[in-house]
């Protein structure tokens, strides 16, 4: 039994909640915070007003539901790690999966970095809440592959944040990326190189040995 034949109703909320966060997305992505509007996300999304405000609550809650699904989103891919797990498959799969997620939401990471860089003004208790907190979690975990020998003892937090701006870079930046290389945007080939570019310089950078056992 699907889920819609299971609960229409619940189904239909989701779609309804789903298209607002697209529309969301792409309003406060081209005008900022403080320059998008509701009506102008109702429009967007080719819903009335009251439907925003009826399954959204807030302007404010709103956007912070998007900063926080960019952020799962993005974090997703270590979520099931463990002490057992292999880093270089695990560090490997997380600059994939960053990559592929910045070049499918493009709109999100930069709605992201813009909240950043704007001081985080309504991020502040989730960064030093729960998203502390997750970094810290999977931190142990890193350095508990470091006493296991299986790479070197770096600082996870460090490694967390080089992976997190590295990729990133490639969506938040990508007129400068554009500008450089001569093209318009990245193809499948690029996107391809840079994310092999990226698992030499910091696999190795960490004493990880890959062996080419790597799976893609």
């Amino acid at each position: 039994m699907t889920v819609d034949t299971a609960n229409p109703e619940n189904a239909s909320r989701e779609r309804i909640e789903q298209t607002i966060l697209s529309a969301a997305e792409q309003v406060f992505s081209q005008h900022g915070y403080r320059g998008a509007s509701l009506q102008a996300i109702a429009d967007q999304a080719q819903l009335p007003k009251a439907n925003i405000l009826y399954y959204m609550g807030s302007k404010q809650a709103l956007y912070v539901r998007l900063l926080n699904r960019m952020m799962r989103r993005w974090n997703a891919v270590l979520e099931d790690i463990h002490e057992e797990s292999d880093p270089a498959q695990v560090l490997s799969d997380f600059i994939r999966t960053k990559m592929e997620l910045g070049q499918r939401y493009p709109e999100g990471s930069k709605l992201f970095a813009a909240e950043i860089l704007a001081g985080a003004p309504f991020l502040k208790e989730y960064l030093s809440g729960e998203l502390k907190a997750w970094v810290a979690s999977r931190a142990a975990i890193i350095r508990e592959w470091s006493r296991q020998g299986k790479m070197d003892d770096v600082d996870p937090r460090w490694l967390i944040f080089l992976i997190w701006s590295a990729t990133q870079h490639y969506t938040e930046y990508s007129a400068q990326v554009s500008g450089i290389l001569g093209k318009a945007s990245l193809s499948e080939a690029d996107l391809a190189s840079v994310c092999q570019f990226l698992e030499h310089v910091i696999l190795k950078g960490c004493g990880i040995a890959t062996s080419g056992h790597l799976t893609r």
